[in-house]
């Protein structure tokens, strides 16, 4: 699972927009366009901003208060969240995307297609998310007894069988066969534009923090700590 060109945009519209039912924008102590260093790594700023930080902003005191005792308040209250944007490309096996699909208000993705790039390159064990296998034995009873790397072996030998047919002939049926057997760990590249208040809810104690798949508590929590005020905004709940 990987996370490539992010990038973060939208402090300065979003802290205008918080102070106005108010009307209250002289109390605003945050500077924009701030000169720093931009060094990624994984720090929270002030201290240095990602490289891929392209609204450069220095949240005041005054401004950060305000921000989360808005987020303490409640959705309805904490409406800046929404616009704060964040565009990645995240490349992860199918199993994880139809978790993440289900987070459809307010995000959009564009990803790489099945349908037209299948089977245009060969199909290897590169092709999966692999990370974290574990070569599960069953050893019950003779007969059921195997080693699951070897069913990945003729997993992928089938499926790239199957690719070199459909290239061979450019019969359809061998490609409808390729999408039909197709494992979930299939590695699929999306570009995600998403807001701060989606990855609140995504990273909130209750949600993917202790989730069974490591690809939520360890990769996209990981990846969600490295953007602009993630730990004053995102994970406000373990540093209070």
């Amino acid at each position: 699972m990987k996370f490539e060109n992010t990038e973060v945009w939208g402090f300065k519209h979003a802290i205008r927009g918080m102070r106005n039912p108010h009307e209250r924008w002289g109390k605003s102590d945050s500077i924009f366009h701030y000169a720093v260093p931009k060094i990624s790594d994984g720090k929270s700023f002030p201290d240095v901003i990602p490289a891929e930080f392209i609204d450069c902003c220095k949240l005041g005191e005054n401004g950060l208060r305000l921000m989360q005792a808005l987020i303490k308040a409640g959705s309805e209250h904490r409406k800046f969240m929404r616009q704060i944007f964040v565009s990645v490309d995240i490349t992860a096996p199918l199993y994880w995307w139809k978790e993440f699909d289900t987070y459809k208000v307010g995000t959009v993705a564009n990803s790489t297609s099945t349908m037209h790039k299948l089977a245009t390159t060969p199909i290897t064990k590169e092709c999966f998310e692999m990370n974290d296998y574990f070569d599960v034995r069953f050893e019950e009873d003779d007969d059921a007894y195997g080693i699951l790397n070897e069913q990945w072996d003729r997993t992928i030998y089938t499926c790239e069988l199957l690719r070199q047919k459909y290239i061979e002939t450019k019969d359809v049926r061998y490609w409808k066969e390729l999408i039909r057997l197709l494992p979930e760990s299939w590695l699929q590249k999306r570009t995600v534009t998403i807001n701060y208040e989606n990855l609140l809810a995504m990273c909130s104690k209750g949600q993917r923090r202790f989730h069974k798949l490591t690809e939520w508590r360890e990769q996209f929590i990981k990846w969600a700590h490295t953007l602009p005020y993630a730990d004053e905004l995102l994970f406000l709940e373990t540093v209070r």
